[in-house]
């Protein structure tokens, strides 16, 4: 475990000791950028959190893209989904992951915004491969009641006359706060960085 553990760090090129808050800024960043691309990083599937005024609603997402320049993070989606309905009435929401190899935890705090049948929905659906595509094409809203399920696998997707562009969402999450932790035997390190005010602020905080 910790000879995987080490050549994790290696290949993020990730510090073994965090001494000054830039370090946390630039792991974080570095763990979010693999886990864009690379499909077997515990980052890759990150949680995301959403409430509608009465409930919160966490599912599994997965990372599609990040720009650390901007902040961003895409995610996709079926449009009939119930977090769309939920992220109309609150565009807020909450990102969570964590990877025991690396003892690492990100937590974000962000707005969403939504794109349906748009250039950003257009250029992620052409990106996107056609088994990932497929998903799109199921004829009912994602979480609808149903009697018998294998009526809605994949070998029933009618793909010629059924457009699953239509129902494809593309959600960009705009981080505006992150919390770094980091496990350690010897000294927990924890941060925090925040960008709601429009400048950069970090400090440190109690494991």
């Amino acid at each position: 475990m910790i000879e995987k553990k080490h050549k994790r760090l290696e290949l993020l090129d990730l510090p073994a000791e965090y001494s000054n808050l830039d370090q946390t800024l630039n792991s974080a960043f570095k763990i979010l950028e693999d886990a864009s691309k690379n499909r077997r990083s515990l980052f890759h599937t990150p949680t995301l959190s959403t409430f509608d005024g009465n409930r919160v609603s966490i599912r599994t997402m997965v990372l599609r893209e990040f720009d650390p320049d901007k902040r961003l993070i895409r995610f996709h989606t079926d449009y009939r989904s119930i977090k769309i309905q939920q992220l109309k009435k609150d565009s807020h929401g909450a990102v969570h992951g964590y990877d025991p190899s690396l003892k690492i935890q990100i937590r974000l705090d962000g707005k969403i915004n939504l794109h349906h049948k748009d250039e950003i929905t257009k250029g992620s659906w052409e990106l996107s491969k056609d088994m990932s595509k497929e998903c799109y094409f199921v004829g009912g809203p994602p979480g609808s009641k149903i009697d018998d399920p294998t009526e809605y696998e994949p070998s029933t997707f009618n793909l010629k006359t059924f457009n699953g562009f239509d129902n494809f969402c593309v959600i960009v999450f705009e981080i505006e706060s992150m919390e770094f932790l980091y496990l350690k035997k010897s000294g927990h390190r924890r941060a925090i960085h925040n960008w709601s005010t429009g400048e950069h602020q970090a400090s440190w905080l109690i494991p």
